[in-house]
């Protein structure tokens, strides 16, 4: 079983102790990791201040160059990298539609190559025979990266490229239950970057590296993908030094099929956008409205989906699904399903564990539900899907809009006018027309109310890796 150091100033670190990193499709660990605790994040702070100067002063185009060395990287590693994370995730190599470990890495070298390429020139507000006033865009110093488990390495590349981008120095922290590929991943990179400019801590959850990591003086922004509660204490301990933020926080996505759509034909982008990745993804969508005069028809067609799915081991050919990352998660999607049939609720497919090892559970489609209950007003995180019955357009999107999130919403309908229209009503960071989930680097992406602060991707997302600095130059 191979042990994954923690990588501090360019040196492999191991810990006082390791912790097991446990294959969800068996149950059994199947790697160990450097067990850190607050004084490595000490350690990575100091090294990243001190690379600091001379990489925010490296040569616009040398930094560059050295991302794209990093894509490279990622494009040589790419069949180890997707085996690790099947292993740590559970998702398949492949997965539904192509959604899957595949897809994650290929993700990670389109966002560093893209990314790589983005610049944010000098802004010229004036520049007459008085005076020139230029904004320019400073890097902020260090920046403290926490990720989560379900997409472990494709968020890493979220947060980490931008930053170093911009001329910043990172210390990462992975979820306790995937940091493998993450730690190899800076492990390789540590091969190209300077010492100190990228770093990773990686410790249990009683390790109190990622409150060390929040509260620390020597760190200038946090960014954070995960849950609304943790994002809320993060937000609080960064506050000692008045870090910078990105918080990419919880989702509880709402779509809404309008009368004029045919079931049969978008049940399967509909099944894809709710249960790829098990429905382990912030951007799922979570809740599904659908007008009573195809209800019937479309909730079948979505079970007939789920009845079909291939759920197996990630690492088998053909497996679409794989289990969930974690017994935790089960529980917490099994009590939902629970729940929902005591309510009354029918449930068209699925709801309950699939024997054997592993943390496997079948693919659920719940009807005859509404606002007010657990599995609509909460966010699963699982491969459960609740459809809700709708007789006005209005009522529907009162209904999407009644929940505390505002990650992401969607409409699917035939008239792209109309579509287009009621997508500007949802209350979310981005809105899609007969989509859902589907992301892009040149495109911010980002919640709003509970779902989050900040934007990631594109021009806006890097620039929240920056500082505005006003110059203004006297002429005369």
């Amino acid at each position: 079983m191979h042990t994954y150091d923690m990588i501090i100033n360019g040196r492999a670190v191991p810990g006082a102790a390791t912790f097991e990193v446990v294959n969800p499709a068996t149950g059994a660990p199947f790697a160990r990791v450097a067990a850190g605790d607050a004084s490595h994040v000490d350690a990575a702070v100091e090294a990243a201040r001190a690379a600091f100067p001379a990489w925010s002063r490296t040569p616009d185009e040398r930094r560059q160059a050295l991302i794209g060395q990093l894509a490279d990287l990622l494009e040589t590693h790419m069949a180890e990298l997707m085996e690790l994370l099947t292993r740590e995730s559970g998702k398949p190599l492949i997965g539904l539609d192509g959604i899957g470990s595949q897809m994650e890495v290929g993700g990670a070298i389109a966002w560093t190559r893209v990314t790589g390429g983005l610049s944010l020139p000098v802004e010229v507000i004036q520049d007459d025979a008085e005076a020139r006033v230029e904004v320019h865009r400073k890097p902020l110093g260090v920046v403290g990266s926490i990720t989560p488990w379900n997409w472990p390495l494709m968020i890493a590349i979220w947060h980490v490229i931008p930053a170093l981008r911009a001329g910043n120095t990172v210390v990462l922290k992975p979820a306790e239950a995937t940091p493998v590929a993450t730690a190899r991943f800076v492990a390789l990179a540590n091969g190209i970057l300077p010492p100190g400019v990228l770093n990773v801590v990686t410790g249990t959850h009683g390790s109190g590296i990622g409150s060390a990591i929040a509260g620390h003086p020597g760190i200038d922004k946090i960014v954070f993908t995960g849950s609304t509660p943790t994002g809320k204490r993060i937000m609080g301990a960064a506050a000692g030094n008045l870090k910078r933020l990105t918080l990419e926080l919880g989702g509880n996505d709402a779509g809404i099929v309008l009368p004029d759509v045919d079931p049969a034909a978008v049940a399967r982008k509909i099944f894809k956008a709710a249960f790829h990745n098990n429905g382990q993804t912030c951007a799922c969508l979570k809740r599904l409205y659908v007008h009573e005069s195809l209800y019937e028809a479309l909730c079948n067609a979505l079970a007939a989906q789920a009845r079909a799915v291939v759920v197996g081991d990630g690492m088998c050919e053909g497996t679409e699904l794989g289990p969930l990352q974690n017994e935790e998660q089960r529980r917490i999607v099994q009590a939902l399903a629970d729940d929902a049939r005591a309510r009354g609720a029918r449930l068209l497919a699925g709801g309950g564990p699939i024997a054997g090892p592993g943390y496997f559970f079948q693919p659920t489609i719940v009807a005859d539900l509404s606002n007010g209950t657990p599995l609509v007003d909460e966010e699963q995180f699982g491969p459960i899907l609740p459809v809700i019955r709708y007789r006005d357009i209005d009522e529907a999107i009162a209904l999407a809009n009644d929940n505390p999130n505002g990650l992401g919403g969607s409409i699917w309908s035939n008239d792209i006018a109309l579509a287009s229209t009621l997508a500007r009503r949802l209350e979310c960071g981005t809105a899609w027309v007969n989509e859902h989930g589907a992301i892009q680097p040149d495109a911010p992406f980002g919640g709003v109310k509970q779902s989050g602060i900040g934007v990631e991707f594109g021009l806006h997302g890097l620039a929240e890796y920056t500082s505005l600095q006003t110059v203004k130059i006297m002429k005369c």
